[in-house]
């Protein structure tokens, strides 16, 4: 393969580890703002969206470019991997955006009284990003598959907080829209790991030359 070209591949992969360095700030820096009931926090959230917004077009510029000048051999996946991968981490950075905004809500009102902690998919989640992320920047396709599973145990502790949370809103009504903001939050740490996910998958893409985005035991 042409060194420029090399080159270019290698920057490609640079912005890539730059827009994950942003989302997994964001979804961190979020996560910190809503279990405070802080607001300041959210602001640095914002930004950091801003900024994966910008990323996510340079690297579809980027990705087209190489689309271009692409050789006839060599090992191009990282190409189709960079647009799938920028587009995940813009929305986990949409999603970061989302929990912020409940920070802020939630924001001088009292504490919500109820029988779990949202850290505990928060951490999970938060693990899925940096493992996923982890394992693109090592080409770790063994790493990236052990994140893809975890992605139920995510969707398990959504409907359980779901749950919980219904029945206290029922039981206290006036509770209904603290609920809501924490209802909303624990459903975008949700799909933050759906998000997770499909950047695991995309490793293994990278790394194996296999799609597993629709195997039964991916």
């Amino acid at each position: 393969m042409d060194s420029n070209f090399e080159m270019e591949l290698d920057s490609l992969r640079q912005k890539i580890l730059l827009m994950a360095s942003h989302a997994e700030k964001a979804v961190y820096q979020s996560v910190q703002s809503f279990a405070r009931r802080e607001s300041n926090l959210s602001l640095d959230v914002r930004q950091d969206d801003a900024i994966l917004d910008r990323l996510e077009v340079e690297i579809d510029e980027m990705v087209m470019l190489l689309l271009i000048k692409a050789p006839l051999a060599g090992d191009l996946r990282l190409i189709p991997v960079a647009m799938k991968m920028s587009q995940n981490l813009e929305r986990i950075g949409d999603e970061a955006t989302k929990i912020a905004k409940c920070a802020r809500s939630l924001a001088g009102e009292p504490a919500l009284k109820v029988n779990f902690d949202i850290r505990t998919i928060a951490d999970t989640t938060i693990n899925m990003v940096k493992d996923a992320l982890n394992a693109f920047a090592h080409r770790d396709s063994s790493a990236a598959r052990a994140v893809i599973p975890r992605d139920k145990e995510v969707d398990a502790l959504n409907r359980s907080i779901y749950q919980i949370l219904v029945r206290h809103m029922t039981e206290n009504p006036q509770t209904i829209g603290r609920c809501l903001d924490w209802i909303f939050a624990a459903k975008s740490l949700e799909r933050i790991g759906d998000h997770a996910k499909n950047i695991a998958e995309a490793v293994v893409y990278l790394c194996e030359a296999e799609d597993i985005r629709h195997a039964v035991n991916s």
